[in-house]
């Protein structure tokens, strides 16, 4: 995590999100602008946070770890999502481990700033807005998408790692990370290889000994139908 030192860049960020008229003039002289990297992680699971997240820039990826080791994606969030407001308001450990996918930059606000304005209506009722769309989604997420066969899983996760912007480094998944693919779309190796080698022989992606390349992204979001891991549904 690096912290920008530029008002102007976050008064700009406010203004292209529409947060000038929710954060309280006091709080926003508190504000501070955060840049992480690739595969960084925002906040882990388990620990304390300290900061509220307003993520203005990139992608980042939630997932959760339960208490045998396995993980399980919940999903990705892009601008404006916030990070940490649950946790942050009441006192509680991280519920989620959220990692950058590409860089990041946040607005970011400490934790020891809020209560000075839990009062404010427009704050809150943002803050409240934010908490209850978050829900919804995750409740989507762990519901649903485990329903989903393993290809509509597997074709919608590439797609949220993969970018056509070759500014991103990011574009395909390293093939000694697949078990841990496997884990976070809820699918056992054995079962993710075979729906690989048919994403293969279609021309959707392409294997080498190191890495899994996205080829064609149009392919992949004909097979999801909708990506269920940043749209909540699918279409039929």
């Amino acid at each position: 995590m690096k912290e920008i030192v530029d008002t102007n860049r976050i008064n700009q960020y406010l203004s292209q999100f529409g947060l000038e008229n929710v954060l309280p003039d006091g709080l926003r002289q508190h504000l501070a602008l955060f840049r992480f990297e690739s595969d960084e992680a925002l906040c882990l699971q388990g620990e304390e946070p300290q900061y509220i997240h307003f993520l203005v820039k990139g992608k980042v990826k939630v997932y959760t770890t339960s208490t045998d080791g396995k993980t399980l994606l919940i999903n990705f969030t892009i601008p404006l999502g916030v990070i940490g407001e649950i946790e942050c308001l009441r006192g509680k450990e991280n519920l989620n481990t959220v990692t950058a996918v590409s860089p990041v930059e946040t607005i970011s606000i400490h934790k020891r700033w809020l209560s000075q304005y839990e009062g404010d209506v427009s704050f809150l009722r943002f803050l409240l807005d934010m908490v209850t769309h978050k829900f919804y989604l995750k409740s989507i997420s762990l519901s649903y998408n485990l329903l989903y066969p393993v290809e509509v899983r597997l074709a919608s996760y590439l797609l949220s790692i993969s970018t056509e912007d070759l500014k991103w480094a990011y574009s395909g998944v390293s093939m000694a990370n697949l078990k841990d693919t496997a884990n976070l779309i809820g699918t056992s190796y054995r079962h993710l290889n075979r729906v690989l080698q048919e994403f293969s022989q279609s021309g959707l992606v392409e294997r080498s000994k190191r890495t899994l390349i996205v080829k064609d992204r149009k392919g992949l979001t004909d097979v999801a139908g909708q990506n269920i891991y940043e749209n909540g549904d699918r279409k039929s």
